[in-house]
């Protein structure tokens, strides 16, 4: 058995009905590079095959009532793909709002804890062509926020994609295997007893973090503070109900951008967002004086040594959207940037994940509830939204078979903070995928299709 961070499990301990926290990911899929051409039965062949080698995806959470630490992963002994593995089509004419309308809903319903925490949709349909005949495909795939984060969900789907259609499968690998309750509690109470020490060791780099962050904000030199965005449509408590909506742009366009201003490529994706979210709340004048806040996820496996899928901190960052000028904008944000990522990096890489060892699941739904409840008395938000920048390769990649014509990445939605943009850079595109709710943003396909706008705008700058 594996036991969860604390970090892992907190992403357990504060979902609710209404704040679902899986992630999801939408492939484009071509049909016709598939070896033979495609079905569906092939299909669940291939991935079956796949999953021998991926022991992630035959994992499922155990847990004891005597347990004093997290939920441990173990070897889901009656694993079976088809539990996971769904199959449906669109209802004509199989466009764009027919397919984000099934999206939205597959995305509002939770996973079964009870088995491993992941599914896929298999959407046939698409445009109203027959993928057994060349038409495209498109796979939603969820998983729990518990089991992975942006860089180890990128990494699994890469393991299910190849850079030829008829590579060879891999070799099997062994699994977790298994855990008794006997086993989880007394390794649980071992854990637990050695929480004090663990606290005490985090406590000096606490202090130095709080006094370093004064200083900083002293001199102007902090990211953005919690509690400083400002009130717009999507900072109310989050439903049941997810509404999504995605856009691709060309990669080398947002390069241009990036050398011409002489700036960072998540700058570039910061300013786009920023103009599309303008737009959006001005064209409705509902845009706010100050500027919006976003929560930045940054990924710290290569600087941390604890356990743990999710291995992030984070960074709030200005988006600027109170500067009317584009170019006067990309260049406060990047200079607004720089100075998150410097304060950012001085705080430790894994003090994010120390702090959540140490709180039991009592204590998250504790805090999330009184959040949730201040949220309904009109306090100010911690943040505007998550914009989240997800790197991938720059390759063509096939998916079982199926050449990958894009990657949508869908991250989760909170309380007070019911907008997330997750970006995939990907073989010369840059895929965006938005999730809000229906009922606090029914036009969210408005905000995607601002995207292609917002680039041709900064664009028009370096001619």
């Amino acid at each position: 058995m594996q036991r969860l961070s604390g970090l892992d499990a907190s992403f357990l301990y504060l979902e609710t009905a209404q704040q679902l926290l899986h992630v999801c990911s939408i492939l484009e899929l071509d049909t016709t590079t598939m070896p033979g051409g495609y079905t569906f039965d092939k299909l669940r062949d291939a991935l079956s095959k796949r999953i021998e080698s991926m022991p992630q995806f035959r994992e499922k959470l155990a847990d004891s009532r005597f347990n004093l630490d997290h939920p441990v992963w173990v070897e889901d002994e009656d694993f079976d793909v088809d539990r996971h593995l769904h199959r449906i089509g669109l209802p004509p004419p199989g466009g764009r709002f027919e397919l984000s309308e099934i999206l939205g809903h597959i995305a509002s319903l939770p996973l079964d804890r009870a088995r491993p925490l992941w599914e896929k949709w298999v959407i046939e349909g698409i445009d109203g062509a027959d993928a057994r005949e060349g038409g495209k495909l498109v796979v939603l795939t969820k998983v729990h926020h518990a089991a992975v984060d942006g860089v180890t969900g990128a990494s699994l789907m890469s393991q299910l994609c190849s850079t030829e259609p008829d590579s060879a499968d891999p070799e099997p690998v062994q699994g977790v295997g298994g855990g008794n309750q006997l086993e989880i509690s007394v390794n649980g109470a071992i854990k637990f007893a050695t929480r004090p020490l663990k606290f005490v060791n985090a406590l000096p780099s606490t202090v130095n973090t709080v006094l370093d962050t004064v200083k900083r904000a002293r001199a102007g030199q902090s990211m953005a503070a919690p509690f400083a965005a400002p009130q717009t449509p999507f900072n109310a408590n989050v439903t049941g109900h997810r509404n999504i909506a995605f856009a691709q742009l060309d990669l080398d366009d947002v390069k241009k951008v990036k050398n011409h201003f002489g700036v960072k490529l998540n700058d570039v994706v910061m300013a786009l967002v920023s103009g599309v979210l303008r737009k959006f709340l001005l064209d409705r004048g509902q845009l706010p004086d100050s500027t919006l806040i976003a929560m930045v996820p940054v990924s710290v496996h290569d600087k941390s040594d604890r356990p743990g899928r999710n291995q992030v901190s984070g960074m709030f960052s200005r988006l600027e959207t109170n500067v009317e000028n584009p170019l006067e904008r990309i260049k406060a944000i990047s200079e607004a940037n720089s100075v998150a990522k410097q304060h950012s990096s001085a705080i430790g890489a894994t003090l994010l994940q120390d702090w959540t060892q140490f709180a039991a699941p009592a204590v998250f739904g504790a805090a999330m509830r009184v959040y949730a409840a201040s949220r309904l008395s009109g306090a100010r938000p911690v943040l505007n939204l998550v914009v989240s920048n997800v790197p991938g390769p720059q390759v063509p990649l096939y998916y079982l078979g199926c050449e990958v014509g894009a990657m949508y990445p869908i991250g989760p939605v909170f309380h007070g903070a019911a907008l997330n943009i997750t970006v995939m850079s990907l073989n010369g595109k840059l895929d965006v995928g938005l999730v809000s709710c229906p009922e606090l943003l029914p036009d969210l396909w408005d905000m995607a299709d601002d995207f292609a706008p917002a680039l041709d705008e900064l664009l028009d700058a370096t001619r």
